[in-house]
């Protein structure tokens, strides 16, 4: 389902999909917005079927590539990326 395939406006977090899988791989965007719902590692891990140790390397690689250095900046950057467009 992309954006344009919801009723109403897209959620923040619909909007950070679009513009964030043009810079992360398909799992690194699934573990980015777990994270971004404010979901633990062992949640994701559990969810995702791999090892927390796997979306922490994940969490690393998701920090690096949208220039934030903890969850809280995470979240709010997904929050806000609608506020930009």
């Amino acid at each position: 389902i992309g954006i344009e395939d919801t009723i109403g406006p897209p959620t923040s977090l619909e909007v950070c999909r679009a513009m964030w899988e043009t810079v992360l791989t398909p799992r690194e965007l699934e573990v980015a917005l777990l994270m971004a719902e404010g979901r633990p590692n062992r949640e994701i891990a559990l969810a995702l079927h791999v090892s927390v140790r796997t979306v922490e390397v994940h969490g690393g690689k998701i920090f690096a590539k949208l220039d934030v250095r903890t969850r809280h900046e995470l979240t709010v950057l997904a929050h806000r990326t609608d506020q930009h467009l």
